[in-house]
């Protein structure tokens, strides 16, 4: 490759080489400097020096948009791409710096594209073939002094943007002080432009004068110690690696977590964004960060590349990167090192010892890392039966592997807890609910401070044993050890407002959907707790962001559903839960929302369907159901039952107003006795 200030990066998959030859070779025909890499084996601290080095220092970029870009998600063109997004927003408005060449019938508006790339015409260079005018456009944006050459046409390659004009194009001096006139006003309406624009549309009005400082948008301010981790790419060239990618980069996420300085994204949201490929601005909006945490990861066998990159997200100057070759069995040492790197970079002072946090529970067998990433993985997915039992597997495994990995137990303790609760019977969620509490005391034997340990304790508290006092003290130290944990403050939150303290719990979880703006689980616990607090008006504008984030999070409907019922508003109520008819939760808002509209035959027939499914598993939910049509003796028969089988469910009698009808009975006042709930 070449070393011009004047040159051109070239950045293609390697399935569209051909294509990506036959432009560089028309380019450097006309004298044209093209960095152009066509090594076969890409890749290494020296490629990847190069590379960024280029990008940097190149003149114009231009990407080679297909189908096979749109294809991989993975790939090198992919970190080329994402080198020119971030050195974009340093450009100057009126520059032309990246340039994108379609050489097939790929959308311009295709979201795998960055939306830098998409805010610009492409020109179409069908398999690569290219024409005089193409060159002549490019010759003139590398050049350093405008081109006098005379061009009165826009290409049928492609349409030319105004920057492209104000460089090359020569025009009489009034034609001139026209096009400047017009370019000032579309640069006051729009924040970017192009002659397609012009040719389309007439010119936009002037700007209107400036709005009153007070309603001017707020400038964008983050926390200064924010920090989001966004997925690492994987670069293996193997999908099926991608756990092992995406497990790593959760894990730094969580080792910069514990180091109390820093404010960390959660996991869900920062994992909104991959595959997205969204700029470090957009991202950092949205999380509301002040820098971002980026990199890829190299696997092969035992040995893995890490190429990590610190990025100032107000300014968009790159704070700190590196590049590490290490064995897997060093993996907790690199995730200490990062964590120290970017502390450093952003100038936290660390207080105690961080190493020793970070590394708390970990392995270094890289066998049982592998499986651990494996079981997390399941585990962060949707709940189901086939997902917990994946995990349940790999956690096992992990333990097998390093009968001392105090993460593994709280991982399988946790799993298990959701298993017990959600999909075992009869006997069955016993020996579960056992199994989790094993798992989660031998985790805090292993590591006492370890605040996934509490929380896996406090889990199985809570709706396991039904120990209250004893679940409140878990989550209490889950908090305290683990304070910027998005879900371990939603989850002691909700606990907290479902055993009356509504104020602090709903405190808690108002923080974690700060920490986690683009989960959606985050705000679904928020709206659940909402709910328990007769806060159902903001119970239902947190279902409808959920739905918003994730429209099918299934769940999420029908108990919006129940926030519409709690305020009266039955239409709304049965409108929301027949949306998703297929979920328990719109099952058991429908039982009581088709009695309320005088339909108690359909209310009748749910209640069966609800039955039939669930059996002796859902008591609770059926008591509920009785005591909102009357029927008191049926809905404590109900309590009953559910107090004989333990059922995990209980932990919501104190709070849960569809049971508001039965609170004067002594038989419901007995059973909240016996439940020995915290005052």
């Amino acid at each position: 490759m070449t070393d011009s200030s004047r040159a051109v990066f070239l950045s293609y998959a390697s399935q569209d080489a051909a294509a990506a030859e036959r432009i560089c070779e028309a380019l450097r025909g006309a004298g044209i400097e093209v960095w152009f890499d066509q090594s076969a084996l890409r890749g290494g601290d020296v490629w990847d020096q190069t590379i960024r080095k280029q990008i940097k220092t190149c003149v114009l970029f231009i990407p080679v948009i297909s189908r096979s870009t749109h294809d991989r998600v993975e790939g090198y063109f992919r970190l080329e791409w994402k080198l020119a997004v971030d050195r974009s927003h340093l450009m100057a408005p009126d520059q032309t710096f990246v340039f994108p060449v379609a050489i097939d019938e790929t959308r311009e508006d295709d979201e795998r594209v960055p939306e830098k790339f998409r805010d610009v015409h492409w020109t179409r260079l069908p398999a690569g073939q290219t024409d005089a005018n193409f060159v002549e456009r490019v010759r003139r944006l590398v050049s350093p002094e405008p081109s006098h050459a005379p061009t009165t046409t826009v290409s049928p390659a492609g349409p030319v943007s105004t920057a492209t004009l104000a460089i090359g194009a020569t025009f009489s001096q009034p034609k001139r002080a026209l096009l400047a006139i017009v370019a000032v006003l579309v640069l006051g309406a729009v924040t970017y432009f192009a002659v397609d624009k012009f040719s389309k549309h007439p010119p936009s009005p002037p700007p209107s004068p400036p709005a009153p400082a007070s309603m001017a948008p707020a400038a964008f301010a983050p926390p200064p110690h924010s920090i989001a981790v966004v997925p690492f790419v994987n670069m293996s060239g193997d999908k099926e690696q991608d756990y092992f990618s995406d497990g790593l980069s959760e894990e730094l996420l969580n080792s910069l977590a514990r180091v109390n300085e820093l404010q960390v994204a959660a996991r869900t949201s920062s994992f909104y964004f991959k595959g997205e490929h969204a700029d470090l601005a957009t991202i950092a909006r949205k999380l509301n960060v002040a820098s971002v945490l980026e990199g890829s990861v190299r696997r092969s066998g035992n040995t893995i590349r890490v190429t990590a990159q610190l990025s100032n997200a107000v300014t968009g100057f790159h704070l700190w990167s590196q590049t590490y070759d290490r064995e897997l069995s060093d993996v907790l040492k690199l995730q200490t090192e990062i964590a120290n790197a970017v502390a450093n970079a952003l100038k936290v002072k660390l207080l105690g010892e961080v190493t020793a946090k970070i590394e708390l529970g970990g392995t270094r067998s890289p066998v049982a890392f592998d499986a651990y990433l494996r079981g997390s993985k399941a585990f962060n997915s949707t709940h189901d039966v086939s997902s917990l039992r994946s995990a349940i597997s790999e956690y096992t495994e992990a333990i097998r592997l390093a009968p001392s990995y105090a993460l593994a137990f709280a991982g399988r303790s946790r799993a298990l807890s959701a298993y017990a609760a959600e999909f075992a019977t009869g006997p069955a969620i016993r020996e579960f609910f056992d199994k989790a509490q094993s798992d989660a005391r031998e985790a805090l034997k292993l590591a006492p401070e370890l605040a996934e340990g509490h929380l896996a304790l406090a889990s199985y508290f809570s709706r396991g044993s039904l120990d209250f006092t004893d679940a409140d003290e878990a989550y209490e130290s889950a908090v305290v050890l683990a304070p910027g944990n998005a879900e371990v403050l939603a989850d002691s939150g909700r606990f907290a407002v479902i055993m009356g303290r509504f104020d602090a719990g709903l405190a808690a979880g108002r923080r974690a959907v700060a920490l986690d703006p683009l989960g959606p689980r985050s705000r679904y616990v928020l709206g659940q707790a909402l709910r328990f607090a007769r806060r159902d008006q903001e119970a239902v504008a947190a279902f409808g962001e959920v739905i918003s984030l994730e429209p099918g999070y299934k769940e999420a409907y029908g108990l919006r559903g129940l926030a519409y019922y709690g305020l009266g508003d039955f239409q709304s109520a049965r409108s929301s839960c027949e949306t998703r008819p297929d979920s328990w939760a719109s099952q058991w808002c429908l039982a009581v929302t088709h009695d309320k509209l005088g339909h108690h035959a359909d209310a009748e027939a749910i209640l069966k369907k609800l039955q039939a499914a669930y059996g002796d598993a859902g008591p609770v939910e059926y008591a509920t159901i009785y005591a909102q049509w009357g029927n008191t003796a049926k809905a404590l028969d109900w309590l009953t039952t559910a107090m004989r089988l333990r059922n995990p469910d209980l932990v919501y009698v104190k709070t849960d107003p569809l049971l508001d009808p039965l609170r004067k009975e002594q038989r419901f006042q007995a059973i909240e006795r016996e439940l020995k709930f915290p005052k």
